[in-house]
């Protein structure tokens, strides 16, 4: 019989969800809206030291009412990080617009200030740059982007920055939340992030009329007549309040998720540095000096020229074969076969985390005995290079 399944990063209750949704239950408030939407609102905002914030249904939904708020839309450009899951991308297409990628700089793995620069200096000697509406770093694996440069330069061009905060919630640069440094920010409550709603996300902004704009599209930009009235298209993208329920147990539980986080990359710090010291050479993405990162999943390179040919798929599919969950970092956006043509402005930096780059379980729950699972089996790997 196979070993139970080590997840790479399974939700992990805090004991008040239960009561939250048993009261959205008692009190029938089961549709969306009700109290447990606007506590969890409250929450985000209290915990981010942010104005205002709009409870929805995923993070992918946030990023498309952000677009829709900046009125993005066909025959413009966002410039995006190349390096990012789908859900940063996909929303700038749904009217229309083009995502311009942008490369990774080798420390963060995030977008690279230079590059940006580039890009946007490229455009305006093409006669573009009025396109470009937006930029759009994104904070990987819960790490900040490296957001002073990357603020000065969209500010020294007059463009808005929407920041895909959907895996960092939590983490800081400069002591400030990511999320928060923006004109919106957006935030992920899917069932593998820091903290779940089983399925959410978050919109958030210092602009009241942002964020009063995002809640009124997103329940079908209704207006308030005793009839149904609609003057433009809506979405149904609003947090239920059961769902809201569990994020507002999950809130209170915030911070301890991320110091245990943090105790995970931290024991994988220490075990690999006894092979490094052997002759292997295991990195890390890096935090930043500046940086405080909630480190929701931790991940290393393994270039097979200075780890005796070693691959990162020899080690997937060896933790694989004892039912252990890892994965490549994110393949990037620029070489998907949907925005195959795209324009990306960079070095190829975000190709080559891609192509050596791999994700490890980092659950907040993790055990001893799934610790000594994984570490054994890795133990295993290299002893027999």
């Amino acid at each position: 019989m196979a070993n139970p399944k080590i997840w790479l990063s399974a939700p992990h209750m805090g004991g008040k969800e239960k009561e939250y949704m048993n009261d959205a239950i008692d009190t029938n408030w089961v549709a969306p809206l009700g109290p447990n939407v606007n506590g969890f609102e409250e929450d985000l905002q209290n915990y981010n030291h942010i104005a205002h914030a709009a409870a929805l249904s995923s993070g992918t939904a946030a990023l498309h009412l952000a677009m829709r708020i900046l009125d993005i839309k066909r025959g413009d450009y966002v410039l995006v990080q190349s390096f990012t899951f789908c859900g940063s991308a996909n929303p700038i297409t749904y009217d229309g617009a083009t995502p311009v990628f942008i490369d990774s700089e080798g420390e963060r793995w995030n977008m690279s200030p230079k590059a940006l620069k580039l890009a946007l200096e490229d455009l305006k000697s093409k006669g573009e740059l009025e396109k470009v509406k937006a930029i759009m770093p994104v904070h990987l694996y819960g790490v900040p982007a490296d957001m002073e440069p990357i603020m000065e330069i969209a500010d020294s061009y007059g463009i808005p920055v929407i920041e895909d905060a959907a895996e960092s919630l939590g983490s800081t640069y400069d002591g400030q939340f990511t999320g928060t440094f923006g004109e919106l920010g957006a935030y992920s409550f899917n069932g593998n992030k820091i903290i779940t709603t089983s399925g959410g996300g978050a919109l958030v902004s210092d602009n009241a009329d942002h964020i009063a704009k995002a809640r009124h599209l997103s329940t079908q930009a209704r207006q308030p007549a005793a009839h149904y009235e609609h003057t433009e298209i809506g979405f149904n993208y609003r947090m239920s309040n059961i769902v809201a329920g569990i994020g507002r147990g999950q809130m209170e539980v915030l911070d301890e998720r991320i110091k245990q986080r943090r105790a995970v990359f931290n024991k994988y710090v220490t075990y690999f540095q006894k092979w490094n010291d052997a002759g292997m050479d295991i990195q890390f993405q890096g935090e930043g000096e500046r940086s405080f990162a909630n480190r929701w999943l931790t991940a290393i390179l393994i270039d097979p020229k200075t780890n005796k040919g070693l691959t990162r798929e020899d080690v997937r599919l060896k933790l694989e074969e004892d039912n252990i969950e890892s994965r490549p970092l994110w393949k990037p956006m620029h070489m998907q076969p949907v925005f195959e043509g795209h324009t990306f402005y960079g070095e190829g930096v975000c190709e080559r985390l891609f192509e050596i780059g791999l994700c490890l379980p980092s659950c907040s729950s993790m055990t001893d005995e799934e610790w000594n699972r994984i570490s054994s089996k890795l133990d295993e790997i290299f002893e027999n290079l």
